[in-house]
């Protein structure tokens, strides 16, 4: 029997912990996209089963190097992430490209049209692009995309990178789940700065001005230039590093290999003091309570008793007839949450 036979055969039939566990670690793809697909699900009997695997994929995670890319609009991240991603297999590694985008459905979903772009990653047998999960929330999204990165460290990929699709709080989200944070801007300095968010700046690890190539070179070193004050007058994130600002073509490849040499110096730095270490668990117990509140949130919304008076107290408190925190009392209530203690 073939491989592809074989995993005909596993797809039909229900498939136990030990099975998706074995197939992960032995870097099966159908089973890796079917765990992935199980812990995805928003299904309640998925959910058991879903932390199962995760529990038993745990002790095999953790040794990847996670780096999350953002990007202004325009700015080629597929062609950079692309680009990026080959230059990591080339030299041996393993990657995983993630997807953070909280308007994706399974019918649509900007990665989709990536896999197009990337169309070269996308058939090497090193690499591995898995579509945004359609989570209907950012916070779901982000539930899942960390999973994702476990089961995918689990398979043995040791470079995952997280992409942020959109627009919104997913830089922020991404952020947290991740070791760098590389942001990714055009040359022509002034306009950009006045498009990038000043959060954005706050959180990046390092700026790459990308399309530094033909007649852009000079302005890419121009808006580096540029980048580089804004970020003096910060409070880096982190007391141990100041993010450094390069160029970049992803297109011709020029900068890629010092990207790399920075992320790598990153970890050797935090590593050194201890703050790798300590960030690392850090961003398992926010990803605890994050998870502890979307769940809380979930079954308040699902309750049919709260969904009977949402409509009725809505157009209460939009027609001024009953504050807005009467309301969200009257629904805690209902809920069989006591009265906040601020309100009593």
């Amino acid at each position: 029997m073939t491989s592809q036979q074989t995993g005909a055969v596993v797809k039909r039939r229900q498939m136990s912990v030990d099975d998706y566990v074995s197939g992960v670690r032995a870097g099966d793809r159908a089973i890796l996209a079917r765990a992935i697909t199980l812990i995805e699900s928003r299904n309640p009997a998925h959910r058991s089963q879903a932390q199962e695997v995760l529990q038993a994929l745990l002790p095999f995670s953790g040794e990847a190097r996670r780096i999350g890319i953002t990007g202004v609009p325009g700015v080629g991240k597929s062609t950079f992430i692309e680009a990026f991603g080959k230059m990591l297999t080339g030299a041996g590694h393993k990657v995983a490209v993630l997807a953070v985008d909280p308007s994706s459905n399974r019918t649509g979903g900007s990665i989709l049209g990536d896999k197009t772009r990337m169309q070269e990653l996308g058939r090497d047998p090193d690499a591995y692009i898995r579509p945004s999960p359609s989570a209907g929330t950012l916070g779901g999204v982000a539930r899942a995309t960390r999973e994702t990165m476990v089961i995918c460290e689990a398979a043995g990929f040791d470079h995952v990178l997280v992409e942020t699709v959109g627009v919104g709080q997913s830089e922020t989200v991404v952020a947290e789940m991740v070791d760098f944070f590389l942001v990714l801007m055009l040359p022509g300095a002034g306009d950009e700065l006045q498009g990038i968010k000043k959060g954005v700046l706050e959180i990046a690890d390092m700026i790459a001005v990308n399309k530094a190539d033909g007649d852009n070179k000079s302005r890419a070193r121009r808006a580096a230039a540029e980048y580089r004050r804004a970020l003096e007058i910060m409070k880096p994130a982190s007391p141990n590093w100041q993010p450094p600002v390069t160029t970049c073509s992803a297109l011709g490849g020029d900068g890629l290999a010092d990207i790399l040499a920075e992320i790598e110096r990153h970890r050797e730095t935090l590593t050194g003091t201890g703050e790798f270490q300590k960030k690392r668990q850090n961003q398992q117990v926010r990803w605890m309570w994050s998870m502890v509140r979307e769940r809380l949130m979930a079954r308040f919304e699902e309750d049919e008793a709260v969904r009977a008076l949402v409509a009725d107290l809505e157009a209460d408190v939009a027609g001024s007839r009953q504050t807005a925190s009467a309301a969200a009392d009257r629904l805690l209530q209902t809920f069989g949450l006591s009265q906040s203690p601020e309100a009593g």
